[in-house]
Protein backbone atom coordinates (compact mmCIF):
# COMPACT_ATOMS: atom_id res chain seq x y z
CA UNK A 1 0.00 0.00 0.00
CA UNK A 2 2.80 2.41 0.97
CA UNK A 3 4.69 1.58 -2.23
CA UNK A 4 1.61 2.24 -4.35
CA UNK A 5 1.11 5.63 -2.67
CA UNK A 6 4.79 6.55 -2.84
CA UNK A 7 4.96 6.14 -6.65
CA UNK A 8 2.25 8.69 -7.59
CA UNK A 9 3.49 11.15 -4.95
CA UNK A 10 7.00 10.87 -6.36
CA UNK A 11 5.70 11.32 -9.91
CA UNK A 12 3.68 14.39 -8.90
CA UNK A 13 6.71 15.91 -7.18
CA UNK A 14 8.87 15.37 -10.27
CA UNK A 15 6.19 16.84 -12.53
CA UNK A 16 5.88 19.97 -10.39
CA UNK A 17 9.65 20.36 -10.35
CA UNK A 18 9.90 19.95 -14.14
CA UNK A 19 7.18 22.56 -14.68
CA UNK A 20 8.70 24.95 -12.14
CA UNK A 21 12.22 24.63 -13.52
CA UNK A 22 11.24 24.70 -17.18
CA UNK A 23 12.89 28.03 -17.95
CA UNK A 24 15.45 30.28 -16.28
CA UNK A 25 12.87 33.07 -16.00
CA UNK A 26 10.47 30.71 -14.22
CA UNK A 27 13.22 29.67 -11.81
CA UNK A 28 13.92 33.32 -11.10
CA UNK A 29 10.24 34.11 -10.54
CA UNK A 30 9.82 31.13 -8.23
CA UNK A 31 12.89 32.04 -6.23
CA UNK A 32 11.85 35.65 -5.69
CA UNK A 33 8.19 34.74 -5.01
CA UNK A 34 9.04 32.09 -2.41
CA UNK A 35 11.67 34.31 -0.81
CA UNK A 36 9.08 37.12 -0.63
CA UNK A 37 6.65 34.78 1.15
CA UNK A 38 9.35 33.77 3.64
CA UNK A 39 10.26 37.44 4.18
CA UNK A 40 6.58 38.21 4.78
CA UNK A 41 6.40 35.51 7.44
CA UNK A 42 9.74 36.64 8.90
CA UNK A 43 8.43 40.19 9.21
CA UNK A 44 5.32 38.85 10.94
CA UNK A 45 7.37 36.85 13.45
CA UNK A 46 9.86 39.69 14.03
CA UNK A 47 7.00 41.95 15.15
CA UNK A 48 4.97 39.25 16.92
CA UNK A 49 6.42 39.76 20.40
CA UNK A 50 5.95 43.51 20.17
CA UNK A 51 2.32 43.31 19.08
CA UNK A 52 1.58 40.66 21.74
CA UNK A 53 3.51 42.48 24.48
CA UNK A 54 0.45 43.47 26.53
CA UNK A 55 -0.86 39.90 26.63
CA UNK A 56 2.56 38.45 27.46
CA UNK A 57 3.03 40.99 30.25
CA UNK A 58 -0.30 40.11 31.82
CA UNK A 59 -0.07 36.32 31.41
CA UNK A 60 3.46 36.00 32.82
CA UNK A 61 3.22 38.95 35.26
CA UNK A 62 6.22 40.63 33.66
CA UNK A 63 7.60 43.96 34.83
CA UNK A 64 9.21 46.28 32.24
CA UNK A 65 12.69 44.89 32.94
CA UNK A 66 11.54 41.30 32.37
CA UNK A 67 9.68 42.36 29.24
CA UNK A 68 12.90 43.88 28.00
CA UNK A 69 14.57 40.50 28.38
CA UNK A 70 11.83 38.89 26.29
CA UNK A 71 12.56 41.31 23.45
CA UNK A 72 16.32 40.98 23.93
CA UNK A 73 16.22 37.16 23.83
CA UNK A 74 14.96 37.24 20.26
CA UNK A 75 17.47 39.90 19.21
CA UNK A 76 20.35 37.97 20.80
CA UNK A 77 19.30 34.92 18.78
CA UNK A 78 19.45 36.94 15.55
CA UNK A 79 23.19 37.54 15.87
CA UNK A 80 24.59 33.98 15.78
CA UNK A 81 21.74 32.95 13.48
CA UNK A 82 22.76 35.47 10.81
CA UNK A 83 26.46 34.65 10.98
CA UNK A 84 26.31 30.86 11.17
CA UNK A 85 23.34 30.67 8.78
CA UNK A 86 25.47 32.29 6.11
CA UNK A 87 28.65 30.39 6.97
CA UNK A 88 27.03 26.95 6.83
CA UNK A 89 25.09 27.83 3.67
CA UNK A 90 28.36 28.41 1.81
CA UNK A 91 29.19 24.79 2.54
CA UNK A 92 25.96 22.85 2.10
CA UNK A 93 23.66 25.20 0.17
CA UNK A 94 21.41 28.24 0.57
CA UNK A 95 18.19 26.27 0.06
CA UNK A 96 18.92 23.69 2.77
CA UNK A 97 19.79 26.27 5.39
CA UNK A 98 16.84 28.49 4.49
CA UNK A 99 14.43 25.57 4.86
CA UNK A 100 16.03 24.60 8.18
CA UNK A 101 15.82 28.21 9.38
CA UNK A 102 12.13 28.54 8.44
CA UNK A 103 11.38 25.23 10.15
CA UNK A 104 13.25 26.39 13.26
CA UNK A 105 11.52 29.72 13.70
CA UNK A 106 8.17 28.17 12.80
CA UNK A 107 8.40 25.50 15.50
CA UNK A 108 9.53 27.90 18.22
CA UNK A 109 7.14 30.69 17.28
CA UNK A 110 4.33 28.16 17.62
CA UNK A 111 5.83 26.99 20.93
CA UNK A 112 5.63 30.55 22.27
CA UNK A 113 1.85 30.20 22.45
CA UNK A 114 2.13 27.23 24.80
CA UNK A 115 5.02 27.97 27.18
CA UNK A 116 4.13 28.27 30.84
CA UNK A 117 7.20 29.84 32.46
CA UNK A 118 9.34 32.93 32.05
CA UNK A 119 12.50 30.88 31.45
CA UNK A 120 10.67 28.83 28.82
CA UNK A 121 9.50 32.04 27.16
CA UNK A 122 13.08 33.33 26.96
CA UNK A 123 14.26 30.04 25.45
CA UNK A 124 11.63 29.90 22.70
CA UNK A 125 12.18 33.56 21.80
CA UNK A 126 15.95 32.99 21.55
CA UNK A 127 15.44 29.95 19.31
CA UNK A 128 12.92 31.86 17.18
CA UNK A 129 15.49 34.62 16.76
CA UNK A 130 18.13 32.06 15.81
CA UNK A 131 15.96 30.83 12.93
CA UNK A 132 14.96 34.33 11.83
CA UNK A 133 18.60 35.39 11.84
CA UNK A 134 19.71 32.41 9.74
CA UNK A 135 17.01 33.03 7.13
CA UNK A 136 17.87 36.59 6.08
CA UNK A 137 21.39 36.16 4.60
CA UNK A 138 20.15 33.21 2.58
CA UNK A 139 17.12 35.12 1.32
CA UNK A 140 19.48 37.86 0.17
CA UNK A 141 21.97 35.43 -1.41
CA UNK A 142 19.28 33.44 -3.24
CA UNK A 143 17.66 36.56 -4.72
CA UNK A 144 21.02 38.11 -5.61
CA UNK A 145 22.13 34.95 -7.41
CA UNK A 146 18.79 34.37 -9.15
CA UNK A 147 19.14 37.41 -11.42
CA UNK A 148 21.78 39.24 -13.39
CA UNK A 149 23.76 42.13 -11.98
CA UNK A 150 21.46 44.70 -13.61
CA UNK A 151 18.40 43.48 -11.68
CA UNK A 152 19.97 42.46 -8.38
CA UNK A 153 18.79 45.48 -6.41
CA UNK A 154 15.23 45.16 -7.68
CA UNK A 155 15.08 41.44 -6.86
CA UNK A 156 16.30 41.98 -3.30
CA UNK A 157 13.98 44.96 -2.79
CA UNK A 158 10.93 42.97 -3.93
CA UNK A 159 11.86 40.17 -1.54
CA UNK A 160 12.53 42.44 1.42
CA UNK A 161 9.31 44.41 0.96
CA UNK A 162 7.71 41.37 2.57
CA UNK A 163 9.29 42.19 5.95
CA UNK A 164 7.47 45.48 6.71
CA UNK A 165 4.28 44.08 5.17
CA UNK A 166 4.55 41.06 7.47
CA UNK A 167 5.01 43.39 10.43
CA UNK A 168 1.84 45.23 9.42
CA UNK A 169 -0.04 41.92 9.26
CA UNK A 170 1.12 41.09 12.79
CA UNK A 171 -0.34 44.39 13.98
CA UNK A 172 -3.64 43.61 12.21
CA UNK A 173 -3.85 40.17 13.84
CA UNK A 174 -3.16 41.71 17.25
CA UNK A 175 -5.98 44.22 16.69
CA UNK A 176 -8.40 41.49 15.59
CA UNK A 177 -7.62 39.28 18.60
CA UNK A 178 -6.75 41.69 21.42
CA UNK A 179 -7.68 39.22 24.18
CA UNK A 180 -5.91 36.23 22.63
CA UNK A 181 -2.22 37.03 22.22
CA UNK A 182 -1.50 33.35 21.54
CA UNK A 183 -3.23 33.66 18.16
CA UNK A 184 -0.39 35.82 16.84
CA UNK A 185 2.19 33.13 17.61
CA UNK A 186 -0.01 30.28 16.37
CA UNK A 187 -0.39 32.00 13.00
CA UNK A 188 3.28 32.98 13.01
CA UNK A 189 4.23 29.36 13.68
CA UNK A 190 1.85 27.52 11.38
CA UNK A 191 2.51 29.74 8.34
CA UNK A 192 6.22 28.85 8.02
CA UNK A 193 5.52 25.17 8.67
CA UNK A 194 3.03 25.18 5.79
CA UNK A 195 5.50 26.93 3.48
CA UNK A 196 8.35 24.47 4.14
CA UNK A 197 6.92 21.70 1.89
CA UNK A 198 6.48 24.21 -0.95
CA UNK A 199 10.09 25.30 -0.55
CA UNK A 200 11.31 21.71 -0.59
CA UNK A 201 9.52 21.03 -3.87
CA UNK A 202 9.61 24.36 -5.71
CA UNK A 203 12.53 26.45 -4.48
CA UNK A 204 15.56 26.00 -6.76
CA UNK A 205 19.06 26.02 -5.33
CA UNK A 206 21.25 28.87 -6.51
CA UNK A 207 22.84 28.13 -9.88
CA UNK A 208 25.96 30.01 -8.84
CA UNK A 209 26.31 27.83 -5.74
CA UNK A 210 25.74 24.60 -7.70
CA UNK A 211 28.32 25.56 -10.30
CA UNK A 212 30.83 26.39 -7.60
CA UNK A 213 30.19 23.05 -5.86
CA UNK A 214 30.54 21.15 -9.15
CA UNK A 215 33.88 22.73 -10.01
CA UNK A 216 36.95 20.49 -10.04
CA UNK A 217 38.30 21.99 -6.81
CA UNK A 218 35.44 23.64 -4.90
CA UNK A 219 36.83 26.41 -2.73
CA UNK A 220 36.97 25.95 1.04
CA UNK A 221 38.29 28.87 3.05
CA UNK A 222 38.45 29.82 6.70
CA UNK A 223 36.08 32.47 8.01
CA UNK A 224 38.91 34.97 8.37
CA UNK A 225 40.06 34.34 4.81
CA UNK A 226 36.49 34.59 3.53
CA UNK A 227 35.96 38.00 5.12
CA UNK A 228 39.41 39.57 4.98
CA UNK A 229 41.43 37.59 2.44
CA UNK A 230 42.20 38.50 -1.18
CA UNK A 231 41.94 42.23 -0.52
CA UNK A 232 38.46 42.09 1.03
CA UNK A 233 39.41 43.55 4.43
CA UNK A 234 38.57 47.15 3.54
CA UNK A 235 35.28 46.17 1.89
CA UNK A 236 34.23 43.99 4.82
CA UNK A 237 35.00 46.69 7.39
CA UNK A 238 33.23 49.33 5.27
CA UNK A 239 30.13 47.13 4.98
CA UNK A 240 30.17 46.45 8.71
CA UNK A 241 30.34 50.15 9.58
CA UNK A 242 27.55 51.06 7.17
CA UNK A 243 25.33 48.20 8.35
CA UNK A 244 25.93 49.00 12.02
CA UNK A 245 25.16 52.72 11.87
CA UNK A 246 22.23 52.41 9.46
CA UNK A 247 20.47 49.71 11.49
CA UNK A 248 21.22 51.63 14.69
CA UNK A 249 19.04 54.45 13.38
CA UNK A 250 16.42 52.14 11.91
CA UNK A 251 15.79 50.22 15.14
CA UNK A 252 15.99 53.37 17.23
CA UNK A 253 13.09 54.73 15.17
CA UNK A 254 11.17 51.45 15.26
CA UNK A 255 11.37 51.31 19.06
CA UNK A 256 11.37 54.95 20.13
CA UNK A 257 9.44 56.95 17.53
CA UNK A 258 6.07 56.86 19.37
CA UNK A 259 7.74 57.82 22.67
CA UNK A 260 9.67 60.66 21.03
CA UNK A 261 6.44 62.01 19.57
CA UNK A 262 4.64 61.82 22.91
CA UNK A 263 7.51 63.75 24.49
CA UNK A 264 7.02 66.45 21.87
CA UNK A 265 3.38 66.82 22.93
CA UNK A 266 1.59 64.72 20.32
CA UNK A 267 -1.33 62.51 21.41
CA UNK A 268 -1.26 58.72 21.35
CA UNK A 269 -3.53 58.50 18.26
CA UNK A 270 -1.30 61.02 16.48
CA UNK A 271 1.82 59.06 17.44
CA UNK A 272 0.14 55.88 16.16
CA UNK A 273 -0.69 57.59 12.86
CA UNK A 274 2.92 58.69 12.36
CA UNK A 275 4.16 55.20 13.24
CA UNK A 276 1.79 53.70 10.67
CA UNK A 277 3.00 56.15 8.01
CA UNK A 278 6.59 55.34 8.97
CA UNK A 279 5.92 51.66 8.19
CA UNK A 280 4.11 52.44 4.94
CA UNK A 281 7.03 54.60 3.91
CA UNK A 282 9.34 51.72 4.82
CA UNK A 283 7.51 49.31 2.52
CA UNK A 284 7.79 51.78 -0.37
CA UNK A 285 11.40 52.56 0.51
CA UNK A 286 12.35 48.90 0.31
CA UNK A 287 11.25 48.95 -3.33
CA UNK A 288 12.69 52.38 -4.06
CA UNK A 289 16.21 51.59 -2.87
CA UNK A 290 16.70 48.53 -5.04
CA UNK A 291 15.09 49.99 -8.16
CA UNK A 292 17.16 53.18 -7.96
CA UNK A 293 20.36 51.21 -7.45
CA UNK A 294 19.68 49.16 -10.59
CA UNK A 295 18.85 52.18 -12.75
CA UNK A 296 21.04 55.01 -11.46
CA UNK A 297 24.61 55.72 -10.45
CA UNK A 298 25.25 53.96 -7.14
CA UNK A 299 27.10 56.84 -5.47
CA UNK A 300 24.33 59.30 -6.40
CA UNK A 301 21.73 56.89 -4.98
CA UNK A 302 23.61 56.65 -1.67
CA UNK A 303 23.95 60.44 -1.44
CA UNK A 304 20.25 60.90 -2.22
CA UNK A 305 19.06 58.27 0.26
CA UNK A 306 21.25 59.28 3.20
CA UNK A 307 20.73 63.02 2.63
CA UNK A 308 16.99 62.36 2.53
CA UNK A 309 17.22 60.38 5.77
CA UNK A 310 19.11 63.16 7.56
CA UNK A 311 16.55 65.71 6.34
CA UNK A 312 13.65 63.49 7.45
CA UNK A 313 15.15 63.08 10.92
CA UNK A 314 15.51 66.85 11.10
CA UNK A 315 11.83 67.10 10.21
CA UNK A 316 10.89 64.68 12.99
CA UNK A 317 12.84 66.77 15.48
CA UNK A 318 11.54 70.18 14.37
CA UNK A 319 7.92 69.59 13.25
CA UNK A 320 5.28 71.09 15.54
CA UNK A 321 2.05 70.15 13.72
CA UNK A 322 0.65 66.72 12.95
CA UNK A 323 0.68 67.20 9.15
CA UNK A 324 4.39 68.11 8.85
CA UNK A 325 5.20 65.43 11.43
CA UNK A 326 3.24 62.83 9.44
CA UNK A 327 5.17 63.79 6.30
CA UNK A 328 8.47 63.62 8.19
CA UNK A 329 7.60 60.23 9.68
CA UNK A 330 6.67 58.84 6.26
CA UNK A 331 9.90 60.20 4.77
CA UNK A 332 11.98 58.78 7.63
CA UNK A 333 10.53 55.31 7.05
CA UNK A 334 11.00 55.57 3.30
CA UNK A 335 14.63 56.70 3.41
CA UNK A 336 15.84 54.48 6.26
CA UNK A 337 14.42 51.38 4.55
CA UNK A 338 15.80 52.49 1.19
CA UNK A 339 19.21 52.86 2.83
CA UNK A 340 18.96 49.36 4.27
CA UNK A 341 18.02 47.93 0.88
CA UNK A 342 20.99 49.63 -0.76
CA UNK A 343 23.22 47.87 1.78
CA UNK A 344 21.55 44.51 1.22
CA UNK A 345 21.97 44.87 -2.54
CA UNK A 346 25.64 45.88 -2.35
CA UNK A 347 26.87 43.18 0.03
CA UNK A 348 26.39 40.06 -2.19
CA UNK A 349 28.53 41.21 -5.16
CA UNK A 350 31.31 42.18 -2.75
CA UNK A 351 32.11 38.49 -2.18
CA UNK A 352 32.70 35.54 -4.53
CA UNK A 353 30.09 32.76 -4.65
CA UNK A 354 32.10 30.42 -2.41
CA UNK A 355 31.97 32.84 0.55
CA UNK A 356 29.00 35.06 -0.39
CA UNK A 357 26.55 33.90 2.27
CA UNK A 358 29.31 34.09 4.91
CA UNK A 359 30.07 37.70 3.95
CA UNK A 360 26.42 38.72 3.84
CA UNK A 361 25.67 36.86 7.09
CA UNK A 362 28.53 38.58 8.91
CA UNK A 363 27.37 42.01 7.71
CA UNK A 364 23.78 41.26 8.76
CA UNK A 365 25.03 40.10 12.18
CA UNK A 366 26.94 43.37 12.66
CA UNK A 367 23.78 45.20 11.66
CA UNK A 368 21.93 43.29 14.36
CA UNK A 369 24.41 44.67 16.89
CA UNK A 370 23.30 48.09 15.70
CA UNK A 371 19.68 47.05 16.23
CA UNK A 372 20.56 46.47 19.89
CA UNK A 373 22.72 49.58 20.25
CA UNK A 374 20.19 52.01 18.74
CA UNK A 375 17.35 51.59 21.25
CA UNK A 376 19.80 51.41 24.18
CA UNK A 377 21.62 54.57 23.10
CA UNK A 378 18.34 56.44 22.63
CA UNK A 379 17.25 55.45 26.13
CA UNK A 380 20.51 56.68 27.65
CA UNK A 381 20.36 59.99 25.76
CA UNK A 382 16.78 60.59 26.88
CA UNK A 383 17.67 59.66 30.46
CA UNK A 384 20.43 62.28 30.34
CA UNK A 385 17.79 64.91 29.54
CA UNK A 386 18.85 65.65 25.96
CA UNK A 387 15.32 65.11 24.65
CA UNK A 388 14.18 64.25 21.15
CA UNK A 389 16.53 66.74 19.52
CA UNK A 390 19.51 65.21 21.31
CA UNK A 391 18.57 61.71 20.18
CA UNK A 392 18.19 62.71 16.55
CA UNK A 393 21.35 64.85 16.51
CA UNK A 394 23.31 61.91 17.90
CA UNK A 395 22.43 59.84 14.83
CA UNK A 396 23.94 62.28 12.33
CA UNK A 397 27.66 61.35 12.62
CA UNK A 398 26.88 57.65 12.28
CA UNK A 399 24.80 58.19 9.15
CA UNK A 400 27.56 60.28 7.57
CA UNK A 401 30.05 57.48 8.31
CA UNK A 402 27.63 54.91 6.86
CA UNK A 403 27.21 56.91 3.65
CA UNK A 404 30.95 57.47 3.19
CA UNK A 405 31.88 53.85 3.83
CA UNK A 406 29.29 52.43 1.44
CA UNK A 407 30.40 54.94 -1.21
CA UNK A 408 33.91 53.55 -0.79
CA UNK A 409 32.54 50.05 -1.50
CA UNK A 410 30.84 51.27 -4.69
CA UNK A 411 33.95 53.16 -5.80
CA UNK A 412 36.13 50.08 -5.28
CA UNK A 413 33.69 47.87 -7.20
CA UNK A 414 33.59 50.37 -10.08
CA UNK A 415 37.38 50.55 -10.16
CA UNK A 416 37.68 46.75 -10.28
CA UNK A 417 35.14 46.51 -13.11
CA UNK A 418 37.04 49.13 -15.14
CA UNK A 419 40.31 47.26 -14.60
CA UNK A 420 38.74 43.95 -15.66
CA UNK A 421 37.27 45.51 -18.81
CA UNK A 422 40.66 46.99 -19.74
CA UNK A 423 42.32 43.62 -19.20
CA UNK A 424 39.77 41.93 -21.48
CA UNK A 425 40.31 44.58 -24.14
Amino acid sequence: MRASLRAPVSTLTKTIKRFAMDTPSRRTTLTIALCFIVALIEGFDLQAAGTAAAGLRQTFALDPKMMGWVFSAGIIGLLPGAFFGGWIADRIGRKKILIAAVLLFGVFSLSTAYVSSFSGLLLVRFMTGLGLGAALPNLIALCAEAVGEQRRGTAISIMYAGVPLGGALAAVVAMLFPEHWQTTFIIGGLAPLLVVPLMMVLLPESNAFRQQQNSVNPTRTSTGQALFGEGRASVTLALWLSYFFTLTVMYMLLNWLPSLLLEQGFSKPQAGLVQMLFNIGGALGSLLGGVLLDRCNGIKVVLFVYTGLLAALGGVGLSVGIIPMAIAGFAAGLFVMAAQLVLYALAPPSYPTSVRATGVGAAVAIGRLGSVAGPLAAGQILAAGAGTTGVLLATSPGLVIAALTIISVIARSTSLNVSMNKAKA
